[in-house]
């Protein structure tokens, strides 16, 4: 009976593992580590998968490295600075992991190693972002919320919360990345995570409850703004005001055009929103209760 191990980050001082066995549709929390505060990131060594890099999310940012068995216990081997204030996004490439550190808005590269300790840090860079937004209390400063490769290319993007862009970074000659290009949101939208379909960009905006999509060409050509809908299907009255006065929008619109289908996680609620289209069913009906969307993915 094929048994699966699940590890799970989280706000609290852990990192846990849950065993699936889909033969009986049961979830069982078999071990946990404790790793420090708020490993609410995790992700993989590209080349040794026994191998776990955590973000810590502490104004002194970490990034623990942790050894797993065949069972799915864990240990933490290592620990290195991430370069900043709360790691929230890695990214492991065949010989980098990259770094989002949220709130002091600084991109870190650390070189990876299939030997212990497996991050070089004495050797990582590190790059300072700058902007602001409209929103005093959340854009104040450069926020990057994720660190994700495009899926066809060599290029990485990071949403910026409090620039209110997502960067577009290429790795020049010298092997270091430089932003090559921005996409630019509408002002106080605060870009949180993006997602791709085929030649389409999905950016979830959390200060806004809303998703955009553009067509994402590749460098240097612009992104094309295809459709923005919101991720609540029944804002309260003064939410919906707010909502299409930031859009422009002189009246509600039921519904709105988005090529592929779209899922949502909101907070604090945990609800799940859901738009959808087809060529065949081109109209999305966004549905949900409330909160700020934090998380999208394509299905």
């Amino acid at each position: 009976m094929a048994i699966y191990r699940i590890l799970v980050a989280s706000y609290t001082n852990e990192i846990y593992t849950l065993a699936f066995e889909p033969d009986t549709a049961s979830l069982t929390l078999t071990s946990k580590v404790t790793v420090g505060h708020h490993p609410s990131w995790i992700t993989l060594h590209p080349k040794d998968k026994s191998i776990i890099f955590a973000g810590v999310e502490q104004t002194e940012g970490k990034i623990a490295v942790l050894k797993y068995d065949k069972e799915g216990r864990g240990t933490v081997i290592g620990e290195i600075s991430s370069g900043g204030a709360d790691p929230c996004s890695l990214l492991a490439l065949d010989d980098q992991l990259l770094v989002g550190n949220y709130s002091s808005g600084t991109f870190a590269v650390v070189p990876l190693s299939t030997e212990p300790p497996h991050l070089l840090g004495a050797q990582t860079s590190v790059t300072q972002f700058s902007g602001t937004g409209p929103n005093n209390q959340r854009q104040e400063a450069s926020h990057l919320h994720q660190v994700i490769k495009h899926p066809a290319r060599e290029e990485v993007l990071v949403p910026d919360l409090g620039a209110d862009k997502t960067r577009r970074l290429v790795r020049n000659t010298d092997g270091k990345w430089v932003e090559q290009g921005v996409l630019s949101y509408k002002a106080g939208s605060g870009p949180r995570h993006v997602a791709f379909h085929e030649d389409v960009l999905y950016t979830l905006l959390e200060l806004t409850s809303e998703v955009a999509a553009h067509r994402f060409p590749p460098l240097l050509a612009e992104p094309t703004l295809l459709d923005t809908v919101t991720t609540m299907a029944q804002p309260p009255l003064r939410a919906r005001r707010r909502i299409h006065a930031r859009r422009g929008d002189p009246h509600p619109t039921p519904e709105r055009v988005l090529p592929g289908p779209v899922h949502i996680r909101l907070e604090p609620e945990r609800s799940l929103a859901s738009a959808t289209s087809s060529p065949s069913s081109p109209q999305s009906t966004p549905r949900a209760r409330s909160g700020a969307p934090r998380r999208c993915a394509l299905a």
